[in-house]
């Protein structure tokens, strides 16, 4: 999915009618307050003046479509004015599953909304429950089907190791949102945010903290799923902000290049699967091509490490080969 420069403009919590366990989105979004049609226009305008255009503005952080109707159309209107003289070329807004009819999909479609990104976050009913989310999976099925049939493009949002989920029901929801042939999705490893009801359930012992490494062993299992389908990931983990990175997140899987340790562990898996019959002591040069020579090499040297050590081997080399596919080749072994 191509991806225009995005003009993002924060609605925390806006229209939301549920207090989901993980969420707070003020936290979340790095947004006080909810969005006015003045704070679009001032964003529109500053992009404006900076001679940015052919732009996408962003609605993120709320439920846009289940805001009263009036409102919906003060935020849209604000922007017609910059959508006429090709500022933002386009739209897109986040909103929930149950927040979604036809009714309301024509009226995104007259301003110029493109895209919808759905919190379906599991397709689990009991997981949904147990994390108040007050809709179903059911509920996302239909309003992916609707939005696909006004002619929006869909992206779908999942997160992984919610309370009452577990690895194989993560893979699972993946599987279901890929069946639902979105454009694109957001994978949102759970963070657990200062304040919410989730925080509690950690300190009282209720939830176990999804870590950061529960995160990339998991999404190392989805990220693959989506890939072989073509449907893109276009977010791996939180946003990283001020407030989360200075405490808002407490525990849980927030780490600022989440995406990057997925991929790293994905390589490491393919790396693994070439070295198990290769001697112990042997020398060895695997090659990747060269935009992928880091994520291969791991965060400090990483997986170098990590594979020396299952294979005893002499030494291992990460060398670019220009040839090579998405993963890794063996190049040279030497006993």
């Amino acid at each position: 999915m191509a991806r225009a420069r995005i003009i993002p403009v924060f609605v925390p919590h806006l229209g939301c009618p549920n207090e989901c366990v993980f969420c707070d989105q003020k936290r979340i979004s790095g947004s006080p307050s909810p969005a006015s049609g003045r704070d679009v226009d001032a964003a529109l305008m500053q992009a404006r003046e900076r001679g940015q255009t052919g732009g996408e503005l962003a609605f993120y952080g709320g439920s846009f479509t289940a805001v009263g109707s009036a409102l919906q159309e003060e935020l849209l209107a604000a922007a017609q004015p910059y959508r006429d003289d090709g500022t933002i070329c386009s739209i897109r807004l986040s909103t929930r599953p149950d927040a979604v009819d036809e009714r309301t999909l024509e009226r995104l479609r007259r301003y110029g909304v493109r895209t919808v990104e759905l919190g379906a976050q599991s397709m689990f009913d009991d997981v949904l429950a147990a994390n108040r989310r007050g809709h179903t999976a059911a509920d996302t099925a239909r309003a992916a089907a609707l939005v696909k049939a006004a002619g929006l493009k869909l992206v779908l949002q999942m997160m992984t190791g919610l309370p009452g989920s577990d690895r194989d029901r993560d893979v699972q929801t993946a599987r279901r949102i890929i069946a639902l042939a979105p454009d694109g999705a957001r994978i949102y490893p759970t963070v657990i945010v200062k304040g919410t009801a989730l925080e509690e359930m950690w300190r009282a012992g209720t939830y176990k903290e999804h870590t950061v490494s529960d995160a990339v062993a998991v999404c190392a299992d989805i990220l693959p799923l989506f890939e072989a389908a073509g449907i893109p990931v276009i977010r791996l983990g939180l946003n990283p902000t001020e407030e989360l990175s200075a405490g808002g997140a407490v525990a849980g899987a927030y780490h600022p290049a989440l995406g990057q340790l997925v991929r790293s562990e994905i390589l490491r898996r393919q790396a693994a699967g070439l070295l198990r019959d290769v001697p112990a002591g042997a020398a060895v040069s695997l090659g990747v091509r060269p935009e992928r020579l880091a994520d291969m090499t791991g965060q400090h040297r990483s997986n170098i490490a990590a594979l020396t050590a299952e294979f005893s081997l002499g030494s291992l080399a990460i060398v670019p080969v220009e040839t090579a596919g998405n993963g890794p080749v063996l190049v040279d072994v030497r006993v």
